[in-house]
């Protein structure tokens, strides 16, 4: 690091993205994206009016992406949202509501880049333990005083709370502003959009990226009470109100007039998930109860990191985490019912 960097910002670690080859053709199974492409509609983005476009700004409000999302969860335009890519809702959430003092709460094993947010802004960190069997007791988060983040369903566990221990946490920190990070809400848990009406002190963040697959458009949103957002919009226009491009933010509107179409990915996506982990189980894998687009599995024998490696020499990438108690599991995305055959044939030679 340079001698002019702000010294409070010399111990700071990046978060570490999942690796995204460029050298090789890989089967990625490692970053969670989807396996299906965007409905033909969305292509409808890239028309020539729409790219010559390109040399004026996007509009700061995002309006028709916001009625049209305020539109399908029933709330209004004032309690949207829109950002580029979802980590940058967390980002702002984090400055706005923990950044003075009042710290922040989530799992100690979840999501890395709350961590990275946290020591970005100098923020004092309560790292609630999950379970051992890596669920999360709504009781632990009761009373804190501070913001709470919590992902629901979990990353790396795929594990998921239920509406009523959603609200529990929320009607218990009626001081305090939480945060339910709902990236992979739409593969079997139950999204607290609804509680927003309900609870001034809750924010939910989705993404364009999972369910909707649009990774690399990179469009995310949060909905919550009027007041809370005005607090995000108020930072977002002090640091760039055109955060999101024109283009995509014609994609997600597109994408939004064709929500059956994610909607049945997300079914044979959940189907795939079913039959990978009955196999897996034969295996001698231990699985935790994904509601997410991955699995998260304990190989045999422990020897996770030494299955990814092989996996990994086979042209097949997948996520281990190097860390305390997940480090003898693997993440594994779910991809096509083709991927997923040839990364359990490659897992049962190498078994």
């Amino acid at each position: 690091m340079s001698c002019f960097l702000n010294p409070q910002l010399c111990r700071l670690v990046p978060y570490t993205p999942g690796e995204q080859p460029q050298d090789r053709q890989f089967i990625k199974l490692n970053t969670n994206e989807s396996p299906y492409p965007p409905p033909p509609e969305v292509m409808q983005a890239f028309t020539q009016t729409e790219m010559e476009s390109l040399r004026l700004y996007s509009d700061p409000q995002a309006t028709r992406l916001k009625q049209q999302l305020a539109n399908q969860y029933g709330v209004k335009t004032e309690n949207v949202f829109v950002t580029n890519g979802s980590d940058e809702a967390l980002c702002i959430a984090f400055m706005a509501y923990a950044k003075d003092g009042r710290g922040v709460a989530f799992p100690d094993i979840s999501y890395g880049f709350y961590t990275v947010f946290a020591d970005l802004y100098n923020i004092e960190v309560q790292k609630v333990p999950l379970k051992e069997d890596f669920s999360i007791q709504p009781q632990d988060y009761f009373d804190l005083h501070k913001t709470i983040v919590i992902a629901n369903p979990n990353a790396p566990t795929g594990l998921a709370l239920s509406l009523a221990e959603i609200e529990s946490i929320v009607a218990h920190n009626s001081d305090a502003v939480v945060i339910i990070d709902e990236a992979y809400v739409d593969f079997g848990a139950e999204s607290a959009v609804q509680l927003t009406k309900k609870y001034p002190n809750l924010i939910v963040v989705q993404t364009f990226s999972k369910s909707r697959s649009m990774a690399g458009a990179r469009l995310g949103y949060a909905i919550a009470d009027a007041a809370l957002i005005q607090d995000l919009e108020t930072i977002r226009f002090s640091i760039n109100p055109y955060n999101v491009n024109r283009i995509t933010l014609k994609a997600g509107e597109l994408a939004l007039q064709n929500q059956k179409y994610f909607d049945d990915n997300c079914k044979r996506i959940m189907q795939t998930r079913s039959i990978v982990q009955v196999r897996l189980k034969e295996l001698g894998f231990t699985l935790t109860d994904s509601k997410t687009n991955f699995i998260f599995a304990k190989p045999p024998k422990n020897n996770a990191k030494q299955l990814y490696t092989q996996l990994k020499e086979q042209g097949i990438l997948v996520r281990h985490f190097d860390q305390p108690r997940v480090c003898d599991y693997l993440r594994i995305t779910v991809g096509s019912e083709q991927e997923m055959e040839c990364f359990l044939k490659t897992v049962e030679d190498l078994l």
